[in-house]
């Protein structure tokens, strides 16, 4: 932390971002002088003090441990560029490449064109975390660390040998080797046939892994002898019960007595997800943890994940087919499988189920599985391979209508063949998936659009109803108002009608008794005129006027002058008490 500090000093080295002094440090291999040199004047070298002592902290400091004086800031020298260095693969070789961060990747391919003698046109430089990358990619933009593996692939170029060579070499790869494997331990004898075509190394892996790793054995020089005798010397080991075993007997296929592996996958399981957790542990034992993650589950619910999700999710489904008899499985296995290019490319792009056709009841379930979700032709084209090309890597895309096996893969293939065919899968799903998220997005716009106007008509349905309802409930409400109004204009005609009849008879003009003349103005403007007695109660006035629609209750009967409430009177009262005698005019006005 002090050494960051010290360079990230603006003051000393002009650098003022800890980020710059970290990668000074580590150009530097942490080394603060020479960091702090490298950025300094050559004018001006930096060197430590010594720590200060009494006896020195009098004396002015020697020019040889004092600190240099700063600079201006013109005097820094420019800053070295950071350096990467990648080691890159390519077939048999290995090239390590040092460029500058801020180089492009072409030139990376420019170097490589140098030194393996292949032209950039068919060169493929694989390996980079984000992805494939194109020439013009500036290094810095991927944020690489200091050191860095890639690994080139020429699919295009194979193998080259000199025209002696290329005889003798397709003479021996046309030719089959019977092996005699000696167990010393077990001792017992084994039989296998071998295309020439399969290295040394190969044979080796497959001998150790199969013979001395059984019985939990260590593989040694001395585990096994291997002798090799082409079958065009003659027919001396044609029987190979010559060699103590039954002709019947197979590589890893002996008696008790021979060597015995824990199967992958028991038989007979009723369960496919416990069949599938036993076969992912009993292959992490036998080929350790870095390998591709097995889906736990059916077939069914593989292909569920692989083919019928969002379009952008959906990806390859990949059915490994393993196989114990084979010669070719633990190589196929430990050398394809688990190398760290293609478990990370399975692992992104496929979804990747397994099943172990060792036990013929495994494969026959198997096969009925394959039928009923792939159709007959997959699993008839299962059966057509023999033990010798297992294990076996089926590439299976899903599609609108059906599911496609787009390729097989056998056992007896390369790294980069194999990883050149997932690519070409992979090419091909690609396209295929394009179309469908471009199909997707259309018909999601059209079910959006779709779904905004039944949105809008829902709700200018619902619009309407409450529309509806609320006439409904306002006419529902004037009828019942209308009714009660009815009912209350009814009760009033008929109590006006009861008063009308109730009246005494108007009086005439001429007669014994003093007749008292009215004249009452209704708000409309009319007049009521009546004759009544002058002995007449005011209550019959009052019965009078409400018989004709104005009742005392809402109207008050005034005098005009001096105006006077008739109405406030006691009805008991006779028109000359109240002085409307002789005659009087009065004016109804209703109450407030």
């Amino acid at each position: 932390a002090t050494e960051q500090v010290i360079v990230a000093d603006s003051a000393c080295t002009g650098i003022d971002n800890i980020a710059e002094a970290i990668t000074l440090l580590e150009l530097n291999n942490w080394d603060l002088v020479a960091a702090i040199n490298g950025v300094i004047n050559d004018c001006c070298i930096f060197r430590m003090a010594p720590p200060a002592t009494s006896s020195s902290s009098s004396s002015p400091p020697s020019s040889s441990s004092a600190f240099c004086p700063v600079l201006p800031s013109r005097h820094i020298v420019e800053r070295q560029p950071r350096m990467l260095n990648f080691r890159v693969e390519y077939r048999q070789r290995t090239v390590e490449v040092v460029v500058e961060e801020g180089s492009a990747v072409g030139e990376i391919k420019h170097i490589l064109e140098t030194e393996l003698q292949v032209p950039i046109s068919q060169m493929q430089l694989k390996g980079w975390k984000s992805g494939d990358v194109s020439d013009v990619t500036v290094l810095r933009s991927l944020h690489l660390p200091k050191n860095n593996s890639l690994y080139v692939l020429t699919p295009d170029i194979a193998p080259t040998a000199s025209t002696s060579q290329n005889s003798v070499l397709q003479e021996s790869l046309n030719q089959n080797f019977l092996l005699v494997i000696s167990h010393r331990e077990a001792q017992r004898d084994y039989n296998l046939n071998f295309p020439g075509s399969r290295t040394i190394q190969e044979v080796d892996f497959i001998v150790k892994k199969n013979i001395c790793f059984s019985n939990n054995q260590e593989p040694t020089e001395e585990c096994a002898d291997v002798h090799m005798v082409s079958d065009s010397e003659g027919d001396d080991f044609e029987d190979a019960s010559e060699f103590g075993v039954d002709e019947s007997e197979m590589f890893g296929m002996g008696s008790s007595t021979g060597c015995r592996k824990a199967a992958l996958m028991p038989e007979n399981s009723e369960n496919e997800s416990d069949a599938l957790l036993h076969f992912t542990a009993e292959f992490s034992t036998r080929y350790g943890e870095c390998h591709p993650v097995f889906f736990i589950g059916t077939l069914e619910a593989a292909s569920q994940e692989a083919f019928y999700g969002k379009a952008r999710d959906r990806k390859l489904l990949a059915i490994y087919l393993h196989n114990d008899e084979s010669v070719l499985s633990n190589v196929f296995c430990s050398q394809m499988m688990c190398a760290d290019s293609i478990v990370a490319y399975l692992s992104q792009n496929f979804i990747t189920w397994a099943w172990d056709v060792t036990k013929e009841a495994n494969k026959a379930r198997l096969l009925t599985i394959c039928t009923r979700h792939f159709g007959s032709v997959v699993a008839q084209t299962i059966r057509t391979y023999k033990t010798d090309q297992f294990p076996l890597l089926l590439i299976v895309m899903g599609k609108r209508t059906s599911n496609e096996v787009l390729n097989v893969i056998q056992g007896n293939t390369t790294v980069d063949e194999l990883m050149m065919r997932l690519m070409g899968a992979m090419e091909i799903f690609s396209a295929q998936q394009q179309e469908d998220i471009k199909d997707e997005d259309e018909r999601e716009a059209r079910e959006m659009v779709k779904r905004e106007q039944d949105e809008a008509y829902q709700l200018s349905l619902e619009a309407d109803r409450k529309k509806r309802e609320a006439q409904e409930r306002e006419q529902a409400e004037q009828l019942r108002l209308q009714q009660i109004q009815k009912e209350a204009d009814d009760e009033k005609e008929a109590i006006r009608l009861s008063l009308e009849h109730a009246l005494p008879p108007e009086p005439a003009e001429e007669g014994g008794e003093p007749i008292s003349k009215l004249r009452i103005r209704t708000p409309s403007g009319e007049f009521l005129v009546r004759r009544f007695l002058g002995s007449t109660k005011l209550q019959v006035l009052f019965d009078f006027v409400a018989s004709k629609g104005y009742p005392w209750d809402d109207f008050k009967l005034l005098t005009t002058f001096p105006r006077r409430n008739i109405t406030q009177l006691d009805p008991a009262s006779s028109l000359l008490e109240a002085k409307l005698f002789p005659q009087e005019t009065l004016f109804l006005e209703a109450k407030e």
